[in-house]
């Protein structure tokens, strides 16, 4: 039995890296607490370690979706996996050429991935498992953290948006 409403228990799980975040701060304040130089510089190194969490959990915290798309995302030795009733694929990310956010007819955001010589595999956003997919952006070359999440604010009126792209250099002759 729990004293936590279930609503309670949700909204704490998804936020639980900036609550971790925010912990490991609060150690490294008890820690500069105890006084003396050392304590002191381990103290301050832990807390910019929280503090540098927390900017990163936040991020991530942005990036996940509620609710309950269709399929399941899992991410694997450098492949994206998306199992679903209709749609599924995998994706490379070494042949990942671009990245794009779009909506379905009904309004629900999803990330269309294009790759080099397979067919692109559109990953709704809400699908489970799909907030791996932030650490594998991120993973990119020249990827921005803040155009993939700004693409998140947008709305289905302003229609589909590119968030990253492969600069692909032509081959010598």
């Amino acid at each position: 039995m729990s004293f936590l409403r279930p609503e309670a228990v949700a909204a704490l799980r998804q936020r639980r890296e900036v609550i971790a975040a925010g912990g490991v701060a609060l150690a490294g304040l008890w820690i500069f607490g105890l006084g003396g130089y050392l304590f002191q510089a381990l103290g301050v190194l832990t807390v910019a370690l929280g503090a540098g969490l927390g900017f990163v959990a936040i991020r991530r915290n942005r990036f996940r979706i509620p609710g309950n798309g269709p399929g399941i995302v899992q991410v694997d030795e450098g492949q994206i996996t998306y199992l679903a009733p209709r749609g599924g694929g995998f994706v490379a990310l070494s042949e990942i050429t671009r990245i794009e956010m779009v909506f379905d007819e009904t309004g629900a955001r999803g990330w269309r991935l294009s790759q080099t010589r397979f067919p692109e595999v559109t990953i709704p956003a809400s699908a489970s498992g799909a907030d791996a997919l932030f650490d594998v952006f991120m993973a990119l070359p020249c990827a921005n953290p803040r155009a993939i999440l700004s693409a998140l604010d947008r709305s289905p009126a302003d229609g589909p948006v590119t968030v990253w792209s492969r600069i692909v250099r032509p081959a010598l002759t």
